[in-house]
């Protein structure tokens, strides 16, 4: 998709900014979610899932999977324009 664009374009710049803030965010939730599973793993009195404090779950669930699914629906919220049917021709 960034072909199209020239390579010092504002359009460009910006596809590459929305490419980055998706990327920081995707690679910053993994981390938190692997280093807490590690964490649980190795340590035995850890759990993840806390029956006792629904509100621990909330929070965890919220930070790593509903807060960064909307940042990245938000960044990648507008559509490609729509194109006419230009390759179809009517029949003569």
């Amino acid at each position: 998709m960034l072909q199209r664009f020239p390579v010092e374009s504002k359009g460009r710049r910006k596809k590459l900014q929305e490419v980055g803030y998706v990327t920081t965010i995707c690679f910053s939730c993994f981390l938190i979610r692997c280093i807490m599973v590690c964490f649980n793993v190795f340590d035995k009195a850890a759990d993840l899932d806390v029956l006792d404090h629904p509100i621990l779950n909330l929070i965890y669930y919220v930070l790593v999977e509903i807060l960064p699914s909307s940042l990245v629906l938000f960044i990648l919220r507008k559509l490609p324009p729509k194109r006419g049917i230009t390759q179809y021709h009517p029949i003569r």
